[in-house]
């Protein structure tokens, strides 16, 4: 038997599958409260983590709802800061996240336009500010600049038919 893969700080990768990365806008709600929308960044079939500003602590249950896929009942494996890892009860078939990741692929002109927004405003915030965090917002602008260029070049493959497919 092979050795489980190490992460980067020689912690084992705990994870039965590897996740795909992906922007998707979801819901999650927790008993007796009421729903709050959450950003799933990265799914497998057994789980994924998203970003949200609040919600349930570590060992907490909860219910995802993503659009195009019935209601995930979740235990949240992992919280730090804005991001959680949640494991599903009853992993997705692997047929469903195939569809999901298909519907998901493209990235919109809408989100390219977002980036491009967020780059902006960030770049022009940090060459109006005076404190210590101007560096790091000219980093942020810069990179969101980049990413929007990218997806916006991949976006342009894939409407002309030569993106590549996905690995």
């Amino acid at each position: 038997m092979t050795e489980p893969a190490k992460k980067l700080d020689d912690q084992p990768d705990r994870r039965r599958t590897p996740r795909a990365a992906l922007r998707l806008s979801a819901t999650m709600r927790e008993a007796g409260r009421g729903r709050t929308s959450v950003k799933v960044i990265d799914i497998s079939t057994h789980g994924c983590r998203i970003e949200a500003s609040t919600g349930a602590s570590a060992d907490s249950w909860l219910w995802l709802s993503i659009a195009g896929l019935e209601t995930q009942y979740c235990r949240v494996v992992w919280r730090f800061q804005e991001f959680a890892g949640l494991e599903f009860a009853t992993p997705l078939a692997e047929a469903v996240l195939e569809r999901l990741l298909q519907d998901t692929k493209q990235v919109s002109e809408a989100t390219i336009t977002e980036l491009r927004d967020i780059a902006y405003r960030t770049h022009r915030l940090a060459t109006h500010q005076q404190e210590h965090d101007t560096e790091t917002l000219v980093e942020l602008s810069n990179k969101c600049a980049v990413e929007a260029l990218i997806e916006a070049l991949k976006l342009g493959e894939a409407q002309s038919g030569e993106g590549n497919p996905r690995r």
